[in-house]
């Protein structure tokens, strides 16, 4: 995390945008009962209740009882729990077995969420700057573990044969096919890419500020939809290893893969599973939850290519980061049909061909949280913009998601590029 000015937001906006966040995520699990909220369905995901305490365990470890004499932890065993992968901070609970943790209960960690929640907005106004800076890195953490903690959800949600949904969806309105993907031809030459200096926060992984050489290239105009996934199925794309590289097709061999995640052949229809149960696949919609082989595949198979994420950031920097499908209240989130324009932003997180490593001249910062994305620049693809569970002002142009190439349990989904 850096911020970019120097300086922690005013303490005032500070404090609407830490009550924004911890209330937007106590909406989200406002629906689950305790056992909904402890099941884990893979190693991948978590619990929900394991999110609601491990972004609590941030701010109380971090700021309160780093910056804040006299503070008491909440319960000096929860530390243990809720700690992630931060080797600095000790010893931790293996993440496969979250879901063993039937207690605390949910409500234990409400009421240690809204215990945290007053210590810190009581704190806040006399926080000295370097605990601002992190209230402000723990905002955008939580923000993240939203996104996560929707997707984690829908996947707990897939393996029950009830199907249930989360919520009740809105009847569902035809809409009509986008026409053929259309191209923008991009910039070339050296473009500057990474944090910009107008931008108050940034994470590390996105600097420093450096050049890059685009050769002549266009992007696609928007992202794939299912139909034109459903197309690629029928025409035998998982079944032809022209398109695979050799680790996709061997995943796809042993993990018996024939379509996205959620989908399944109803009939002669596709249906796919949501937040809102098991409903028709709209063709128009943007794909999503394919993975990385999945999306070079399908460019291989349109005779194109993924685009590097440099590419899409000169693409996208003129574009509004808060514009587009994001996430703005609970609900059953899910990709639309584009009303409109290029839409870099919103519906999926978009695969590029780039491999997540360090930017020239790149250094973890100080401390525990010099963790956060660092240590993880191995053997993960970036993927740029943002989704429809992403909370909207969260992403940016310079922001880089990152997963493993066989990881598709997040919105994720395709734009391609072709060289000129």
């Amino acid at each position: 995390m850096r911020t970019e000015t120097g300086s922690a937001p005013a303490s005032s906006a500070l404090a609407a945008k830490f009550a924004h966040t911890r209330a937007l995520s106590a909406a989200l699990v406002a629906p689950l009962s305790d056992a909904d909220a402890t099941i884990q369905s893979m190693d991948d995901a978590s619990p929900a209740k394991w999110h609601l305490a491990h972004t609590t365990w941030f701010f109380e470890t971090f700021v309160l009882r780093d910056h804040l004499p006299g503070y008491a932890l909440h319960d000096d065993r929860w530390p243990f729990l809720f700690n992630s992968y931060y080797e600095a901070e000790g010893q931790r609970h293996a993440r496969p077995r979250r879901g063993m943790l039937s207690r605390p209960s949910l409500d234990e960690v409400l009421a240690y969420r809204a215990h945290v929640d007053a210590a810190l907005a009581d704190a806040l106004p006399d926080l000295p700057h370097a605990a601002q800076a992190l209230v402000l890195l723990g905002c955008n953490h939580e923000e993240q573990h939203q996104e996560l903690l929707l997707t984690d959800i829908l996947h707990h949600f897939s393996v029950n044969p009830l199907e249930p949904a989360l919520w009740q969806g809105a009847p569902k309105v035809p809409v009509a096919m986008p026409g053929p993907i259309g191209w923008i031809e991009g910039q070339a030459g050296l473009v500057h890419i990474g944090e910009s200096t107008e931008s108050t926060f940034s994470f590390d992984c996105e600097g420093p500020r450096h050049q890059a050489l685009l050769t002549p290239h266009a992007i696609a105009d928007r992202t794939v939809t299912n139909g034109e996934w459903a197309a690629f199925i029928a025409d035998g794309g998982y079944k032809d290893p022209r398109h695979w590289l050799s680790d996709g097709w061997a995943w796809v061999q042993s993990e018996a893969i024939e379509a996205p995640l959620y989908w399944r052949r109803d009939g002669d229809v596709w249906t796919r599973f949501g937040l809102d149960g098991r409903r028709p696949l709209d063709p128009a919609a943007p794909v999503t939850h394919v993975s990385f082989f999945e999306a070079d595949a399908y460019a291989s198979w349109a005779g194109a290519r993924l685009p590097s994420e440099f590419e899409w950031e000169a693409a996208a920097s003129a574009h509004d980061a808060a514009g587009g499908n994001q996430l703005d209240a609970a609900g059953p989130v899910e990709p639309r049909p584009s009303a409109g324009g290029p839409a870099f932003f919103g519906d999926v997180w978009q695969w590029t061909g780039s491999a997540f490593r360090p930017y020239p001249g790149f250094k973890p910062v100080e401390g525990a949280v010099g963790e956060y994305n660092g240590k993880f620049m191995s053997g993960q693809f970036v993927l740029r913009g943002a989704s429809c569970a992403t909370p909207r002002g969260h992403s940016r142009a310079s922001y880089r998601n990152f997963f493993y190439p066989h990881q598709r349990w997040q919105f994720t989904g395709v734009r391609l590029a072709k060289d000129l």
